[in-house]
């Protein structure tokens, strides 16, 4: 029962028992003189006590709800200065398994920050140093010492390995137990001028402060349509963006899905028709060849993206090479949990909603198809599919159904 109904039925006995009032003092002849006066005022009583209560419960529930904003505004600013930190912060857990990260540590590392999300730190180890690292994690954990400072090899993805100072600090919980490690990660190279780049920050082309000046973000909103120039290479800041082409039979063919950090453009691709469809609203920065070619920095930062982005076709041409379209459903549900998912409490959660018609066009089959499909991984409790529609993947259950 809600407040509201619960005062609904207050108010309810509080006109009752004005009635019962009123009949009394009338119809008193035929019910005991002294007991029924007596009755009525200790129920008038309880009503006022009744009443009492639900001003100190509204009373309260006002406060809850001032309280409940204040923490809300506390961990939006919490995430904006954690965001926005001039450092690599990471947050783990006692093992090591990160919970959180920032954009730079995310940018130090070559990941997306969706990517680290449940990764061990361990893997950005380099491996003459991965004995060092868990030595001193589990030091740091059984000592008094609330905070320590380790020299670390450190190896981002794709990229070569670069001598790091970890500080190392202790989050503890309300009880006083280490619930979690909050990590700076300092580059130990970038200090003596020996960093890969100049700055972290022009790993991510729409932090480069040299094209901040020349370009700024552009947005779409979900279904629309982006242009595919010429001489004009996007990057991705923010939301998903599917690559398709028609094929004679006029067909549509999914040839990629573009999350954050990675680029697209008529420039990076041979096929005569090419759309590019914001999946959810986009957030975009250009950057032209000319500027590639004149900058090491930023050719190097776009041969990793688009190797990332090799990948992923070479995964997608696999997948339509099925000749099941079962088969070819799964694989892709597979591949989306990989790139655009995100941990959740059950699973993994796309965190882009697509309709029936989107997997139905990408694995080259009919909407029916994909609605059976979806039913009987519903049923098998493979999948799940939450209150704003986005599908949330049920990791162990999904793999069974898969076999």
């Amino acid at each position: 029962m809600n407040l509201n109904s619960f005062v609904k039925q207050v108010e309810s006995v509080h006109l009752r028992l004005d009635e019962l009032y009123k009949d009394a003092s009338v119809s008193s002849e035929t019910m005991s003189a002294d007991l029924l006066p007596i009755a009525f005022k200790e129920l008038g009583v309880v009503s006022e006590e009744l009443q009492v209560a639900i001003e100190e419960l509204q009373r309260q529930n006002e406060d809850l709800q001032i309280s409940q904003a204040l923490l809300t505004a506390q961990s939006l600013r919490y995430q904006e200065l954690f965001e926005s930190a001039p450092e690599s912060y990471l947050l783990t857990d006692g093992e090591g398994k990160i919970q959180e990260a920032n954009k730079l540590v995310a940018t130090l590392l070559n990941v997306s920050q969706r990517f680290l999300i449940g990764k061990p730190l361990s893997v950005f180890v380099a491996e003459e140093d991965m004995k060092t690292f868990y030595s001193k994690l589990n030091q740091l954990c059984s000592s008094e010492q609330v905070q320590q400072k380790w020299n670390l090899q450190i190896a981002p993805r794709n990229l070569k390995p670069f001598e790091a100072t970890l500080t190392v600090a202790k989050v503890k919980d309300w009880q006083g137990n280490t619930s979690n490690l909050r990590i700076l990660i300092s580059n130990n190279n970038q200090n003596s001028g020996e960093s890969r780049l100049e700055s972290t920050e022009s790993i991510n082309l729409e932090r480069n402060s040299s094209r901040t000046q020349q370009s700024s973000k552009q947005t779409f909103l979900k279904g629309e349509i982006i242009p595919v120039k010429p001489q004009i290479i996007w990057q991705v800041c923010k939301g998903v963006v599917k690559l398709s082409t028609v094929c004679e039979n006029g067909e549509e063919v999914l040839v990629g899905l573009v999350s954050s950090d990675m680029l697209f453009g008529a420039d990076l691709t041979s096929l005569p028709t090419y759309q590019a469809t914001a999946l959810s609203e986009v957030q975009l920065v250009s950057i032209s060849p000319a500027e590639i070619a004149n900058s090491p920095d930023i050719a190097q930062v776009v041969f990793t993206q688009v190797s990332q982005r090799l990948r992923q076709t070479e995964a997608l041409l696999a997948i339509s090479g099925q000749r099941r379209v079962k088969d070819r459903f799964y694989q892709l549900l597979s591949l989306l949990k990989q790139e655009i998912g995100q941990t959740v409490e059950l699973g993994t959660r796309l965190s882009v909603r697509f309709t029936h018609q989107d997997f139905a066009d990408s694995c080259s089959t009919t909407r029916v198809t994909i609605t059976r499909l979806m039913g009987k991984l519903q049923d098998k409790g493979a999948i799940k599919v939450d209150t704003k529609n986005h599908i949330i993947i049920i990791h162990q259950k999904f793999e069974e159904a898969c076999k």
